[in-house]
């Protein structure tokens, strides 16, 4: 009976990780649908396939990358940004699979995308801020590691996918099972412009500790945390308080 009961019980416990490892893709992204409002977008061609980019085009050295969070349509944030930053041509990438761009989202392909956005925009504008919201923010905190971005500012940013995968699902073997680790702190040491975290002092998705974990990551002053009471994960960047320290800096 005991050896029945235990055979039972590891049968439904590697179903259930093999239900994770399977579908764990629609757990982390939230793809938007293509709308009218996507079809006067610009697009960014990549070696596999065709990437929508809601822009602001302006005649300006300066431009701004912005990297959304899993299931944000970032064309209703260019308006936003357009506002804050009247001198900075806009640029807001879909990623593969949101609203209208090709392929199916994934860490490696997404970063590369990052990159190749980089590019197209570094070329134009040699002045470029970098923008990441929650899952956008690893895109964002990458750029500035690898390459020549000016500014970065992190909203609601995540140590790594994987310490929320395992705080989540304690009992399932995470470093094993998840694909798209995201491990955001890894980048953190190599970011050398001005940078500023925007976290949301009620979090309920990215604790406190982690943010303050990836904060720690970077070298002396070389980054700055400012929290925003009174805010959760998705109303962090309601708040007047928010859009004054994403345009001062501080």
């Amino acid at each position: 009976m005991l050896w029945t009961i235990l055979t039972i019980a590891a049968s439904v416990y590697c179903l259930l990780c093999l239900f994770f490892f399977a579908f764990q893709r629609s757990f982390i992204y939230m793809p938007t649908p293509a709308t009218s409002a996507h079809d006067t977008s610009n697009v960014l061609e990549v070696a596999d396939g065709r990437l929508r980019v809601s822009t602001r085009d302006l005649n300006s050295p300066k431009a701004l990358i912005y990297f959304g969070g899993n299931a944000e349509d970032v064309a209703s944030t260019v308006p936003e940004l357009v506002i804050a930053f009247p001198d900075r041509a806009i640029y807001a990438l879909h990623y593969r699979g949101y609203s209208g761009s090709t392929g199916h989202p994934a860490e490696a392909a997404m970063r590369n995308d990052a990159r190749a956005l980089f590019e197209m925009v570094h070329r134009r504008h040699p002045d470029v801020m970098a923008v990441g919201r929650s899952l956008g923010s690893s895109l964002a905190i990458q750029l500035a590691a690898e390459s020549p971005v000016s500014r970065l500012v992190l909203i609601a940013p995540f140590e790594s996918i994987l310490a929320i995968a395992q705080r989540t699902a304690p009992f399932l073997p995470m470093r094993l099972l998840l694909r798209d680790p995201w491990q955001s702190w890894r980048f953190a040491p190599r970011v050398t412009c001005p940078t500023l975290i925007l976290a949301a002092s009620h979090d309920e998705i990215v604790p406190m500790s982690d943010t303050k974990r990836l904060f720690a990551a970077f070298k002396p002053d070389v980054a700055a945390l400012r929290v925003i009471d009174g805010t959760d994960h998705n109303s962090v960047s309601a708040p007047e308080e928010f859009w004054e320290a994403l345009v001062a800096g501080r």
